[in-house]
């Protein structure tokens, strides 16, 4: 194998192989839980990025400068507002107070637990009750 392996010889290296390249290619340890697929996909786009120096890196800092300008914006909500969510059948009802959220009888902090509650996973509050819209240009 060359001092610098190719893609091709990342996709079968073993575990132990890839952590030992790691250092050497990305200046520090494997971050902790890494899995093995994520693994070779990073060594093999440092890889391709160094056998072409600046190509890679100016795409990127374009890319990442562009993501910085966009943001998602929430409509701010309002005591005496409601939020309609139809999930499995049943419509869920939130109230906005000046408390918090008021859903089945109790008040929550954040409409992020009360998805959490109904859906039984992690979800985005805002996103889960369609408040969350396209990214939109910051005001610089």
């Amino acid at each position: 194998m060359s001092p610098r392996p190719t893609v091709a010889e990342i996709e079968v290296m073993p575990r132990e192989a890839l952590v030992g390249l790691w250092p050497a290619l990305m200046g520090g340890p494997v971050p902790r839980g890494m899995s093995l697929p994520m693994l070779r996909r990073f060594l093999a786009v440092e890889v391709q990025a160094q056998a072409v120096p600046g190509a890679v890196v100016k795409a990127l800092t374009r890319r990442l400068a562009a993501a910085g300008q966009e943001r998602v914006k929430t409509p701010a909500l309002r005591p005496g507002g409601r939020l309609l969510r139809e999930w499995n059948g049943v419509t869920h009802v939130v109230d906005v107070t000046p408390e918090g959220y008021r859903w089945q009888g109790a008040t929550h902090r954040s409409l992020s637990a009360i998805a959490r509650a109904i859906t039984g996973a992690h979800w985005s509050g805002p996103r889960f009750f369609g408040l969350a819209g396209t990214p939109q240009r910051r005001a610089s």
